[in-house]
């Protein structure tokens, strides 16, 4: 990872798309298909992944790790929407985004997310000890015993 030219403060990155039929709820009928919380959030990780993607080395990626979300504008389906993430924070492997939401209209969500740098390899092999150990029924409660933990670091 090479951060040195990342800096808090800068608009990091903007991305525009058009508010399709999977990115809208449909419990409130057809004549409601307006964007879906779950979603914008999905577009935002998204947007602010794709922009530390240039700050990795290979066989790092990043994770999504907080997202606080005011969801405040309601936007059609077929609607474009402007999303703007500026770095606020880099502190070791974390990368915390400012991030504001606008349809043709207006301002439709404010954010804030934070990512963290993982080593792939790493990761795959703690997921890989977790989905074995709960496999093996070495899970109780639902919580890997402390050893487990420590094993699958």
């Amino acid at each position: 990872m090479n951060f040195s030219t990342l800096e808090a403060g800068i608009a990091a990155t903007e991305r525009h798309l058009i508010v399709d039929q999977d990115r809208t709820i449909s419990f409130l009928g057809e004549d409601l298909r307006i964007y879906a919380t779950p979603r914008l959030v999905n577009d935002i990780e998204q947007t602010c992944l794709d922009y530390l993607l240039t700050f990795l080395d290979e066989g790092e990626n990043t994770v999504g790790a907080a997202v606080d979300i005011r969801h405040v504008g309601a936007t059609l389906l077929g609607m474009s929407v402007s999303i703007v993430a500026t770095v606020t924070r880099v502190e070791g492997r974390s990368v915390t985004f400012n991030v504001e939401v606008r349809d043709d209209v207006e301002l439709v969500a404010t954010a804030a997310h934070t990512r963290v740098v993982v080593n792939v390899a790493k990761l795959r092999s703690r997921v890989q000890a977790k989905a074995e150990a709960a496999a093996a029924g070495e899970v109780e409660d639902g919580v890997l015993s402390p050893s487990q933990f420590a094993a699958s670091r």
